[in-house]
Parts: structure tokens; sequence; C-alpha cells
């Protein structure tokens, strides 16, 4: 029996249709759907896995943060524990039988260490088995046939370079966060996350708000003045100075200037601009243009993944921006003579050679992101379609002529005052015709000849200022990461991912919370080696030496836990100054603005019990409070309500979109309207009730017992969760819930 593995169950079953000669056996192996079919060689069948099936943790006695130090995890043993307990079965019951295996997982790093770890488990039962590796770019007929035309064999250092990457994250990742934690006070789901590739990337964004926060901004002025054309046609021109820095410069250049007023041609240059075409997609480029029509990273990235596993686009992590000899680029474009981009293909086979462009970067793993079979809109939704027309016409975009701009530099005079407009029209689209996203628009002037005179219609001064420097969007962000060496092309995304789940960052453009501001002054001041992209880069190219054999993984695990010792040294030192500056900056993030009673702060709180609220400060003295959802991390944002003096707030869970909540007095405000206007709607003029002890049933006793629990009003009983109230005062959660209910 001949057992091919691919890293999805996706990827397995359309192999698997795609080698069958007839239909594929689908058969179900200790919970796993397997494909099989019979051939000259015998029996072959094919089984997805679920990326990892295995993953890497220390053994449970490491497990208590308060028994075991941070640094303790340096040293600790690493062990392999099973992610999917069925496939793993499936796997050592198929891997019994076989007589060959083929790896057919994604080829790279990650890919490799896929297929090993599956080979892995399979020799433990069948040491003798024989094995060989398949490389493809593209799940398609041609690349599927050519790749088991031609195995090739496993690549063991690649695996172990994904494997080190594993075990030097882990680590370092494990004790850095643990130790901080600890050392904030923040434990259980609101831990403190600290990662190798993370903290660096997490650097960079809050360096640059500490220079945005520093900016000055300086004024300036600028002068323009409205012309009318002999044809009659109105447009703009602007001073020859851009920027008046004194505002007695720019009142004396207006001073000279006056609506009816003679603006003389003086000057007129005609030139053409060549814009070349772009270069094709690596998974950088890919997500830079993705997230410039409105995807995120990580979206752009899982969407990608879906196109590629449904035979749609070629591999989407690569660095490669050279189309391969191998690939027969006229045969890809032929692809599309029908469907949605047929006019766009027949256009660029007439041409009589194909010749693309090149990007910087040549690599011989994966060839560039190009489309690899014809889609029809209908066997996508709307999302997956954007995304595939983007590489759709990106690919023949490479082909495409240049596009030519007719530059117009026009120059008047107005009473000895200078100004100047220009335009630009496209007059060959070349490139731009296939691919429009993001195209400048044409900046058209009027028929214009030196010494014509046009009359001034309006004159105008804009007071401006200098803007600070613009925060990080996620595809520029990328692409930084990428040029500073910080995690590879299948990680970045997901570092990302990170910044915006543990509420270290919201919006995009990204911004930091105080919570990540903290925690960077924090390594910066006491353990900068973390928060520098130095380390986390040469550790990379060590992970690249071991990929070519040049070294073995455990010297660079070596390498890097003596690393870690030596920061773990300077941590030791200075134990109580990162205590006290972690709970400083994250105390700031708890500020939801001022009260208005009293003027103290607002902060997010907790009740004896655990439960949260909007609290003052001045507590007792004042006792306002609003309520919060029950689940979920509170971010602040720096956006201000100026009606009650209140930040805006986010609310993220796991696995699901932010909520922005708003200005918390606002959404409270509308609650209770809302509640009110549902009362009229069911006709009922029952007066709501104002305390606790309002409501009919709840004596004195019971009132304390809701107080202490933090259900300190009317309308934190109505949104608490009936069951923990239970828990709290011992009252039945039947009578809770309808006391809830006669308050709604």
């Amino acid at each position: 029996m001949h057992l091919i593995i691919a890293e999805k169950h996706i990827a397995a079953k359309r192999i698997a249709a795609i080698l069958a000669p007839g239909k594929t056996k689908q058969v179900r192996v200790s919970g796993v759907d397997t494909y099989e079919y019979e051939s000259e060689e015998g029996t072959k069948i094919f089984i997805g896995l679920s990326g990892h099936i295995v993953k890497l943790d220390f053994p449970k006695a490491y497990n208590n943060w308060q028994k075991v130090e941070a640094k303790e995890l340096i040293d600790a043993d690493v062990i392999t524990t099973s992610t999917q307990v069925k496939i793993v079965a499936a796997l050592k019951k198929l891997g019994k039988t076989a007589t060959k295996v083929t790896i057919a997982t994604d080829y790279d790093r990650e890919g490799e260490l896929i297929g090993v770890e599956a080979l892995d488990i399979i020799r433990e039962v069948n040491p003798d088995v024989v094995f060989e590796r398949v490389h493809y770019s593209a799940i398609t007929p041609k690349a599927i046939d050519d790749a088991f035309s031609n195995p090739t064999n496993v690549d063991f250092d690649l695996a172990d370079a994904g494997h080190s990457r594993q075990v030097i994250d882990l680590v370092w990742g494990a004790s850095m966060t643990r130790y901080i934690s600890l050392a904030a006070g923040r434990l259980g789901k609101m831990f403190l996350s600290v990662g190798r590739v993370q903290s660096p990337t997490l650097s960079l964004i809050v360096e640059r708000e500490k220079e945005r926060d520093a900016f000055i901004p300086r004024p300036y002025w600028e002068l323009s003045a409205m012309l009318e054309s002999k044809s009659g046609v109105i447009f703009k021109a602007e001073h020859r100075t851009k920027r008046f820095w004194e505002k007695a410069e720019v009142d004396a250049a207006m001073g000279n200037v006056s609506v009816g007023d003679d603006a003389l041609v003086t000057e007129l240059t005609t030139s053409e601009k060549i814009d070349k075409p772009p270069t094709p997609f690596n998974t950088t480029e890919f997500i830079g243009a993705a997230s410039s029509i409105g995807f995120t990273a990580a979206n752009a990235m899982r969407i990608a993944e879906t196109l590629y596993t449904n035979g749609f686009i070629s591999y989407p992590r690569t660095d490669n921006t050279v189309y391969p000899e191998s690939l027969d680029l006229r045969a890809q474009i032929e692809i599309f003579k029908t469907g949605a981009f047929k006019q766009y293909a027949l256009k660029l086979l007439e041409k009589e050679e194909l010749v693309p462009t090149k990007g910087k970067k040549e690599t011989t793993d994966h060839p560039p992101i190009f489309p690899a079979s014809l889609a029809k809109k209908s066997e996508m939704n709307e999302q997956e379609w954007k995304l595939y027309e983007l590489v759709v016409r990106r690919f023949f975009a490479t082909f495409a002529d240049p596009a030519k701009w007719e530059t117009i530099r026009s120059k008047f005079d107005i009473n000895g005052e200078d100004f100047k407009a220009n335009g630009a029209r496209l007059v060959v689209p070349g490139w731009r015709w296939y691919y429009h996203y993001n195209a400048p628009e044409d900046r058209l002037l009027p028929e214009l000849n030196e010494g014509d005179k046009l009359k001034v219609d309006k004159v105008e001064v804009e007071a401006k200022e200098t803007q600070p420097p613009g925060r990080y969007g996620q595809g520029r962000l990328i692409k930084i990461m990428e040029d500073m060496g910080l995690g590879t092309k299948a990680t970045r995304h997901e570092i990302i991912s990170k910044l915006y789940s543990r509420a270290y960052v919201h919006g995009n453009p990204l911004q930091p919370t105080k919570t990540a501001i903290a925690v960077v002054d924090t390594l910066e001041t006491f353990a900068p080696t973390m928060s520098k992209p130095d380390m986390t880069s040469k550790l990379e190219a060590d992970m690249d030496r071991i990929a070519e054999g040049e070294i073995p993984e455990d010297e660079v695990l070596n390498e890097s836990r003596e690393m870690l010792g030596l920061i773990f040294k300077e941590l030791e030192i200075n134990k109580e100054d990162i205590s006290e500056s972690l709970r400083a900056g994250l105390r700031e993030d708890k500020i939801i603005g001022v009260c208005s009673n009293c003027q103290s702060n607002l902060m997010v709180m907790r009740s004896k019990r655990g439960s949260r609220f909007i609290g003052c400060d001045g507590y007792p003295d004042c006792t306002f409070a609003l309520p919060l959802p029950r689940s979920g991390q509170v971010v602040v944002t720096d956006k201000l309500c100026e009606e009650h003096g209140m930040y805006h707030i986010r609310i993220i869970n796991s696995g699901k979109r932010p909520w922005n909540l708003g200005c918390p007095h606002c959404n409270f405000l509308e609650w209770q309207k809302s509640q009110e206007e549902e009362k009229e709607k069911n006709g009922t003029d029952k007066e709501r009730p104002k305390t606790i002890n309002d409501i009919s049933g709840i004596g004195k006793v019971t009132a304390e017992k809701l107080s202490d629990a933090g259900i300190c009003n009317v309308n934190d009983l109505c949104t608490a969760d009936a069951v923990e109230l239970a828990k709290v005062t011992s009252i039945p959660v039947k009578k809770i819930k309808n006391w809830q209910s006669e308050i709604a």
C-alpha cells in the first residue's frame, strides 16, 4: 500500500482526484476521511493532516507559574504532544501496512516539518518504510502530475530549521511571558504576552507612536488663486512658495494679488512620463496590495490559502519576484481566453513575445504568486473573488507595456507673484488597463499658450500645520518586518494578529495601547535585546544556516538559550523596578476619563467577586459607576467624548470582530433609552425601579449581598450573569431572572 500525506484534508482530496484514473473511494480510518484507488502498483491511500498534528510543550511540572520560576524554562526539557489524536491514530494504523510513503505537504520550512512530524509517527510503527517527497507550487493537474512523476528526498535539514524555530519561540516566549506577567500581576487570561519576534515588532509600533507624541506641529500658510481661462474653465494655481512659514510673508504676497487681476502665462512645459509595470507578487507585495483594497494581512493570507488549496492560485507563501523559466507563461495566459478576463488575455496573447517584469528577489522554492486556473465568480464568495481578481490582474500587468502620461507644467505671473499649475493625463494606459488599483487620476488643465492672459477668479490663503509621521498600516509594517529580518513570509501576518488579540494594538493603521507602551518601555530599559530586531534577525539567519546544512540545530538552540540566560540576569537585578514600571503603565491603561461629579479618574475596576465595571477613583466618597460587558478585553482609544469626558472603548474577544462600544456613558444612556422605548412599545406604564430596594421581593440583606458582589444599581443587576449572581447570593437563578425581567 502506498500512503500519500498532504498538509490538509482538502489538499489530499484534490490531489487524489487529480491522480486517480477514475473516481476515488472515501474510507474512514480512525475517524478520519481518506481517499483511495487501485493502480497497477497497488492501493494508493491519501490522507490530509491539519497542519501540525503535534506541538512542543514543557512537562506538566513546569505549568505552575507560582511555583516554577520563569528562568527555569530556559533549560527545561521540551516534549512533543499530540494535538490531533484521530489523525495520529489513522497514521499509525495506515503506516503499519504501508510499503511506501510520499510526503506531499507544502514545500517550505513549515511544510517540511509538518511532513517529517507525520513521517516520524509512521516510522515508530514501521521503521523500515520507504519514503519520498514531492514538491509542487499549485494544486492543478499539470503541477501535481509533474510533482509525482519527479519525487525527491525529504529535506531533514529544512525540517530541523522549522523545528528550531518552534523550540526557540516556545522557550523565549514562555519564559519571558511568565516573568513579565508575574512582575505586572497580570495572570490568567489577561497575561502579558512577550515573544522573540512579537516584541521587536511591537517596539516598532510604539516607537512610531512616541514620534507622533513628541511631534510639535509647525504652522504654515498656502496661497492659491483660481484662474479662468479664455474658454471659461476655472482651475487652481498655487504660489511658487509652496509653504509660507511666516504670516507676514503670505500677507505681503496676497496683497499683490486681487480678484480680476491678469495672470500672464509665462512658461509651458510639456513632457512624457513613463510609468513602468509592476513586478510579480511575492507574499509581502501581495499583502501590501490586499491591504490597500481593505483586507487585513491575516484575512488576505487566509483567503489566499483557500484559493491555493482549491487550485485557483499558486502557493501564496513565497519570497520570489521572478517567474521561473520552467513556467509556461503563454500557456498560463491562454487559460483565460474564456471567462471574465477574456479581453485582457486575448490582448496579451497578441504579443509575439511575452517578457515579464522581474523583481529584486529570486528564489528556487516557489514561483511568484500567479493564477493557476480559470475560475468563475459563482465558485467563490465576494472576498475570494476580489483577491483572485487581484492576483489575475497583477499577473497580466507584469507582461503589459508601460503606461505613458503627458505632463504639463505651467507658470503664471500675477503682479510680480509667481504661481504654478501642473497637469497630467494618461495617454497610453499600458499595464494600468489590466491593473486598475490605486491609479492616479488625470489632472487636466485647459488649453493654454505662452503669453495668454487669464483672469483671477478667486484668491485664497489656507492655514495649515505640519503633520506627525503616520502610523503603520499592516501592509507597510510587514514590509518593514521583512527588511529587518523579523519573522518569515509565513509568520509575519500571524504576529500582527497576535498583537491585536493580546490588545496591544487596535485600529488600522496600528495604534498601541498604554499596556503595549508600558511593556515596550520596560523591555527597552531592562531587557533591550528583546525589543530590538538584532537578536531575532541573528537567530533567523542561523535557522537559514540549519536549512542549508551548514550548522547543526543543537548549536543554534544552545546559543539561543545562552542569549536568553544573559537577559534574565539583567531582569533579576532590576526585578523591583520592572514591576513598578509595568504596574504604573498598566494602571494608566485602565483610565477611561474624568468623573464629572468629583473630577477623579474613572477606571476599569473589579468588584470583590470579580465582575468588572467603570468606577470612580474617588470611591467611597463618589459612587458613580457604569456597567461593562462581561467578557472581552477593554481597549481604551484616544477618541474623547466631549460631552462626558470619557474615551471611547473597544471590546476585543478572541476570534470575533472588535466591538466599538464608543463612549461608555453615551452607550449606557442609549441602552436606557431603548429600554424605555421597548416599554412604551409594549404598552406598559409601569414605573422603572430606581434602586435594588425598589424591586419587589428584595430585602435589605439581599441588597447588601448584591452590593458586595459589585452589583451596585439596578442596571448592573439587569446586565449581570444570573448564574454568577446566584452563586454569590445563594438566591435561586430563577428568582434573579424574574427580577431582571421585572427591570427590563
